[in-house]
């Protein structure tokens, strides 16, 4: 079998070649060191030898993407929890093949979560593809405080507990929910066809499709549609676009180049979605239902300042801040007569 890597513009190999002249290329891309044939490498040769290709040429994270792409062709989540004598066996050519055609995608810098098309999201696996956004660990732990608000309302025990979530990406919030809460049903919105199809299909993929319902629609446009169909819910939850449109530059190029940037950039103020979620929220909400929201760390004082000030019927509750100490979260609630 013959693998074949063509040059990229940076200059580093995105396809080496098997044979004698090839082994030129390998020694290149692994700062000297004697490797096997192509044909011959086992798991630890070419497990290094492409850390040592994503360092040379810039990718982030060189050790843990040659790690997570090679456990995944492995049939494994990680490494580590391979038997150690694995590391020794030589690969097959289907292995290879499967091996440099997905580092070959990772050295253009798409994501990890992309190139093996799944991550796990606290206790879940999801499927993940561009261009859906991929959730960050700070949303795992908005699910958690979710999660917590539950338990401390005893909202887990009302009947007919019901929760919504705009902006759903993959369904990462509201799958974990659903799997955590066997008697809660959720209703996911998103204006992205591609993440609504995602939503979908990692709920039939964890077998909670029974109790999600998952609709496109634009916050900004489909209001309409969104008040009569989706509420009233016991909770809102949303990890919105927010960041500032003039921040979308300095952005890594597995971000630019491969998650909607529909998903990710707010407006000149990072505001523009969230305050389309704000003037629904007491519309969709129960009476004292709760909404979530993460938001950047400038966000959380004007969101405060603009509910106190524009009586919509929401309180704000409080912020808590993510694992960084960051004010990451917005917490409120609707407050009015009741339903």
């Amino acid at each position: 079998m013959e693998v074949l890597i063509k040059l990229n513009r940076l200059g580093c190999a995105v396809r080496l070649h098997k044979g004698a002249a090839r082994r030129q290329g390998l020694h290149s891309a692994s700062g000297g060191k004697d490797f096997p044939p192509i044909s011959r490498l086992n798991v630890q040769q070419a497990t290094v030898l492409w850390e040592q290709q994503f360092r040379q040429c810039g990718v982030p994270e060189p050790y843990l993407s040659s790690q997570y792409i090679m456990a995944h062709i492995l049939g494994a989540k990680t490494m580590a929890s391979l038997d150690p004598v694995i590391m020794t066996k030589e690969l097959t050519d289907v292995q290879t093949h499967q091996f440099w055609e997905l580092c070959s995608k990772r050295l253009a810098r798409m994501p990890v979560q992309y190139v093996i098309e799944e991550w796990d999201f606290r206790d879940l696996t999801l499927k993940m593809r561009p261009p859906v956004f991929i959730p960050r660990p700070e949303t795992e732990e908005l699910v958690g405080l979710v999660l917590a608000g539950f338990q401390s309302r005893q909202d887990s025990t009302v009947p007919g507990l019901r929760c919504l979530e705009l902006c759903c990406g993959s369904g990462a919030i509201s799958l974990s929910l659903l799997h955590s809460l066997p008697q809660l049903s959720a209703v996911a919105v998103d204006r992205s066809p591609e993440a609504v199809n995602l939503t979908q299909e990692n709920a039939l993929r964890l077998g909670l499709q029974d109790r999600l319902e998952v609709r496109q629609l634009d916050l900004t446009v489909d209001r309409a549609v969104l008040l009569k169909e989706c509420g009233p819910v016991n909770t809102l939850v949303s990890n919105p676009p927010y960041l500032f449109s003039q921040d979308m530059a300095s952005l890594e190029p597995e971000i630019l180049r491969f998650e909607d940037p529909a998903a990710l950039d707010g407006g000149a103020d990072g505001l523009q979605i969230i305050g389309q979620i704000l003037t629904l929220a007491p519309h969709l909400l129960k009476n004292g239902g709760l909404l979530y929201l993460e938001v950047d760390p400038r966000h959380p004082p004007v969101i405060q300042q603009f509910v106190e000030k524009e009586k919509i019927g929401l309180q704000y509750l409080q912020t808590n801040n993510d694992i960084t100490n960051r004010p990451r979260y917005c917490v409120l609630q609707r407050r009015g007569a009741e339903d």
